[in-house]
């Protein structure tokens, strides 16, 4: 996108929002009835926790996005139980086909036929037309809304990578679809691993339980050093190297304050309860090698009461790393990462740690799929897709404050007509893209501001 058309493209315009947003919780709690004051892991909808899922009918999955988290969610599916089965791949790169289908028959023995391997851009029609039973969805986050609307009128059981959309119209097609789900009583598990793992859990039970009071603000970091990028080669089109190169590629990922600062703002957002009013923020592009997305964000999201969250996220070699989340209440601080949660009081006592010794804590990335075969194959239905939406269009408010560096209400962002990306797929040329140039915030001629 040109600097001249970004602030006008991106222009927060008014609109009717066709699904209003609810607060979290609508996926993972139970009914909140407190017993003698406390509230009980069953009643906050806390997971089993087993190592392994019960055995059932045996469940047959299709793959869409066989890149390397696609390859590994597959793994983690076939890790999750018995009678569990990859059966169909879709993929827009036939390489990448391949080497998920080589890497599944050399490594698990599980074998996909020829004739169930589809490739192109409508390839994920062509398998959700075959006999499975659920569908892993890990493309690039910019298909996520229609691939998961799709997934869901077809009547399967859904895995789907975080982050739910890149933009407000992606969000809003995601919510209209969860609610689609739950009417026809689809499971649908999202790959936010946090929300799988038994330390974040425990540490959630004890601040609804009061151990740090009422809370008040919360922090959000996922800072580190610089991430993965691909060169582009001659023989490629605009396409296949945005595809190639999606996650540097602002219409394909949304940036890296969605795809990996989702986990610690989802995490904030679960454990607070709330969703913000509005947010302001900065950040900028400093040394990153190719597509055009930021370096860094800084974002002060504001809530009622005068309640606030920081959220950072920064992909540059040679500074603090921090991936983190705290959540702070009128009596003290949680702190979490993974493998060292505890809370403190304000002269730095220890309340309260997770004890890993007793309860070691699961490969999340299993676990999440544990979760979602368990929910299948006991018929205790999981939706997380409505938290996931919610989560990420937290995140996108902030990277809209920080590319326009204008302050953003909530309502706004919803009202939002906002979309990034082609509304139309082939290898070839992509239209408003330039390499190497990001949003530039402030004022500029034509911006609605």
């Amino acid at each position: 996108m040109r600097r001249r058309d970004f602030l006008t493209r991106t222009a927060l315009i008014g609109a009717a929002v066709p699904v209003a947003m609810t607060p979290l919780m609508t996926s993972c709690s139970g009914k909140e009835n407190k017993s003698q004051g406390k509230f009980t892991p069953e009643q906050l909808g806390m997971f089993s926790f087993v190592d392994k899922a019960p055995d059932g009918k045996p469940l047959r999955a299709g793959l869409i996005g066989c890149g390397d988290r696609g390859t590994g969610a597959a793994f983690n599916f076939l890790n999750a139980g018995n009678d569990l089965s990859i059966v169909a791949l879709a993929d827009v790169m036939q390489d990448r086909l391949n080497n998920c289908k080589e890497k599944l028959a050399n490594e698990r023995n599980n074998k996909v036929a020829d004739n169930m391997c589809f490739i192109g851009f409508d390839a994920y029609k062509k398998l959700l037309e075959q006999d499975i039973d659920v569908v892993l969805i890990c493309t690039p986050t910019h298909f996520h809304p229609e691939q998961f609307s799709a997934a869901v009128a077809a009547n399967k059981h859904i895995f789907m990578e975080k982050p739910a959309a890149v933009d407000p119209v992606g969000i809003r097609q995601v919510l209209v679809a969860s609610r689609q789900a739950t009417a026809a009583g689809l499971t649908v598990v999202t790959g936010n691993q946090r929300r799988h793992s038994r330390d974040y859990w425990e540490a959630y039970i004890q601040i609804k339980n009061g151990i740090i009071g009422d809370v008040v603000s919360a922090t959000a970091h996922w800072d580190q050093g610089a991430w993965w990028n691909r060169r582009r080669r001659p023989e490629w089109s605009d396409m296949e190297y945005h595809i190639r190169n999606w996650f540097n590629v602002k219409w394909l990922s949304g940036d890296h304050l969605l795809d990996q600062g989702i986990h610690n703002i989802d995490i904030a957002t679960w454990f607070t309860g709330l969703l913000p009013e509005r947010a302001v923020g900065y950040g900028g592009r400093a040394q990153r090698l190719s597509g055009d997305i930021f370096d860094f964000f800084s974002i002060d999201y504001r809530y009622g009461n005068n309640k606030r969250m920081l959220a950072t996220a920064r992909q540059i070699d040679g500074c603090e790393n921090n991936v983190s989340e705290s959540i702070m209440g009128t009596k003290g601080v949680m702190y979490l990462w993974n493998g060292g949660i505890r809370a403190e009081d304000f002269e730095g006592n220890e309340i309260w740690k997770y004890d890993y010794d007793s309860k070691p804590v699961k490969n999340a990335y299993d676990q999440e799929h544990i979760h979602f075969v368990e929910s299948v194959r006991l018929n205790k239905r999981i939706n997380q897709a409505e938290d996931i939406a919610n989560s990420t269009m937290v995140a996108i408010l902030g990277r809209e404050a920080a590319y326009t560096g204008k302050a953003i209400t909530w309502d706004e962002i919803m009202a939002s007509n906002l979309r990034y990306g082609p509304t139309e797929y082939a290898m070839g040329p992509v239209a408003d893209y330039e390499e190497g140039v990001a949003p530039v915030p402030g004022r500029a001629p034509g911006a609605p501001w």
